[in-house]
């Protein structure tokens, strides 16, 4: 059954693979990216290869809020039930350390955008039979700084993208609580793999991005998953693929987890 699926941060890397081989199996995509100009290329070039015209796009820039809510507006116009949303798009290294919105810029891209769309979409994705939230987490996971979430404190970015992926898993289990309806998962799709967000970090990379994108479409699509909410998905784990594994014990943690959400939600007002 075709599905609908939209992707963030897909012009490039695993996030355009995952909506490639999502295409040529027929599904109704929605690419996401920051340039309008490559947008538009990559949506022409996704329906050459695939063969599926049911090929559109949204342009936001998630280092700004007003563009997330925009983006938001849109798909809440333009999409009566969304199947599948995958979180994937994501920042480590920037050229300026704070975004528009002075907060942390992996703060913002990785965790805080992600959660201002998913939250303003939640009802189209109610509305689906079977809806699902792929979040993509990392290996890298470290306890999350309040002063670091609010932009008040700046540190290395390895250091603030590992916070971001702890708290977009943290935030991945409390949605799962509060929508049991929906299938939401967090995912480290496996670590260096060969993405230009890669090369500009480490210089090196330790697997294909194909790697990263099959987990993403079996995520998304297939039946086992359904029933595996609020769960987090290592793909670093496992003799062939990955495998179901815990997290970074502040994810488990609901005093934490209660203190990040209302921090997030009073960083969101502040704006």
């Amino acid at each position: 059954m075709s599905k609908t699926i939209v992707i963030t941060g897909s012009t490039d890397g695993i996030g355009k693979l995952t909506a490639l081989k999502l295409a040529k199996q027929q599904h109704k995509i929605y690419v996401h990216g920051r340039n309008k100009a490559k947008l538009k290329e990559v949506i022409s070039e996704l329906k050459e290869a695939s063969g599926n015209s049911n090929i559109n796009g949204f342009v936001a820039d998630f280092s700004k809020i007003e563009d997330v809510k925009a983006m938001a507006k849109r798909i809440n116009e333009t999409i009566s039930t969304l199947d599948v949303l995958i979180n994937n798009a994501g920042v480590f290294k920037s050229k300026t350390a704070k975004s528009a919105n002075n907060l942390d810029m992996r703060m913002a891209v990785n965790y805080i955008a992600p959660y201002v769309l998913t939250n303003a979409i939640i009802s189209k994705i109610e509305a689906s039979e079977a809806p699902r939230i792929i979040n993509l987490s990392s290996a890298a996971q470290a306890t999350v700084s309040i002063s670091v979430l609010k932009g008040n404190e700046q540190i290395a970015e390895s250091a603030s993208y590992a916070q971001s992926k702890l708290a977009l898993t943290m935030w991945s289990f409390k949605l799962a609580q509060e929508y049991p309806n929906i299938t939401t998962i967090a995912v480290n799709p496996g670590s260096l793999l060969n993405t230009k967000m890669v090369k500009e970090a480490y210089g090196q990379h330790w697997s294909s991005a194909e790697k990263g994108q099959e987990i993403l479409v079996e995520l998304a699509t297939e039946e086992f998953y359904k029933d595996k909410s609020g769960q987090y998905f290592d793909n670093d784990q496992g003799d062939t693929k990955g495998e179901f594994n815990t997290a970074h014990p502040d994810a488990y943690d609901a005093r934490k987890v209660e203190e990040l959400i209302t921090q997030t939600e009073a960083i969101l007002e502040s704006l």
